[in-house]
């Protein structure tokens, strides 16, 4: 097993990688606040985990309370209306102030679970027992928690760090392939953004990646959460540096927006804007064409689209855009490339610029 370190002050906590740690009672436990625990998971999680990690949890305390909710899976039910079920658990449950809420399942689970845990009673214990790559690698370090909205994706949520996340690599030899290979592209993302050298080594190892390599994905994940950890402890809720996190994630969540998060998967979205924003570098000088169409071949060798859906035009993209988060005074502010491993914030690009991206990109 490998532990990292986020280190956050007084909101500092682990991130345990590792096989069979779902299992693992003394982990687990050492992580509980109190004696009442409510999972929450999802339908297509349940079956598969949730009976272990009960098991784990009463083998090493002695609990008042485990309770599970079992919730809708799928990005189209991460709303407000999913998220009152949680409220609504707690409260007909009569879960206190000293509760903890372990959050079992992907990213739309982790985000949920963290932001009621933040409300309820104005913010409770919570723990991350991520499932899948792509809440391994990105959504369950670093505290961003929230909701969609039908106008904007994660609009409405808050900061609010774990106490732990316990990544058990086991669990991804039951993910779906497209699901996995989603994950994989925020991974591509950190070589990306900060890490050339993983970048290279992702190059090299596309058929290890392809296979599951069970090697060669331990040292993905822990590299991945090496590189986040790095940025959250510099910048916890993105004043500056933690921005460049979202590379790709304007333009994937024009996408997600526009398809009303039923067409491409998360990952899949920022694969697309991760090209997006690199061919717009590149039209800034920053990065060469070459690079560019590197880029489309490694995502392309690992399975990811790079081509945006046909629904989408260069002005609904655009307007989809313009509801970021990023936005200041008007301006989106993209995550762009000066090199590979070097990105930057900025709204320091020519509207025509831009619009030659998206006339290059929108069928």
């Amino acid at each position: 097993m490998k532990k990292l370190h986020v280190a956050l002050g007084e909101r500092s906590y682990p991130i345990y990688i590792g096989s069979g740690l779902v299992d693992d009672g003394a982990l687990l436990c050492r992580h509980i606040q109190g004696r009442e625990v409510l999972v929450v998971t999802n339908e297509t999680i349940a079956p598969l985990y949730l009976d272990r990690l009960q098991n784990s949890l009463s083998s090493g305390l002695s609990l008042t309370k485990l309770d599970s909710l079992i919730l809708p899976d799928g990005e189209i039910h991460k709303n407000l209306d999913t998220l009152k079920l949680i409220y609504d658990h707690l409260l007909k449950n009569r879960h206190s102030r000293s509760t903890t809420l372990v959050a079992l399942g992907g990213g739309v689970i982790g985000d949920m679970t963290g932001f009621a845990a933040a409300t309820y009673q104005r913010g409770v214990n919570f723990v991350q027992v991520p499932t899948t790559l792509l809440s391994q690698v990105d959504s369950s370090v670093g505290g961003k928690t929230g909701v969609n909205h039908p106008l904007g994706k994660n609009m409405i949520g808050a900061f609010y760090q774990p106490v732990a996340v316990i990544a058990d690599m086991g669990t991804l030899k039951t993910l779906p392939d497209r699901e996995y290979r989603a994950g994989v592209a925020e991974v591509v993302k950190y070589g990306l953004i900060a890490d050339p050298g993983f970048y290279v080594w992702l190059k090299e190892h596309v058929s290890d990646i392809n296979g599951r390599d069970e090697r060669v994905l331990m040292a993905m994940v822990e590299r991945s959460c090496r590189n986040k950890a790095d940025v959250v402890a510099r910048d916890e809720r993105e004043s500056n540096i933690r921005a460049i996190l979202n590379l790709g994630h304007t333009f994937g969540h024009a996408i997600e927006t526009t398809e009303q998060y039923c067409g491409l998967l998360h990952g899949e979205a920022v694969a697309v804007g991760m090209l997006m924003a690199a061919d717009l570098s590149s039209r800034l000088g920053w990065i060469s064409a070459s690079e560019v169409e590197d880029l489309r071949h490694l995502l392309l060798s690992l399975g990811l689209p790079t081509t945006v859906p046909a629904v989408m035009n260069s002005k609904a993209f655009l307007a989809a855009m313009s509801l970021d988060k990023k936005v200041a005074d008007g301006v989106v502010r993209l995550v762009l490339l000066r090199a590979l491993g070097d990105a930057v914030v900025t709204g320091d690009y020519a509207g025509a610029q831009l619009q030659e991206t998206l006339d290059a990109f929108c069928p």
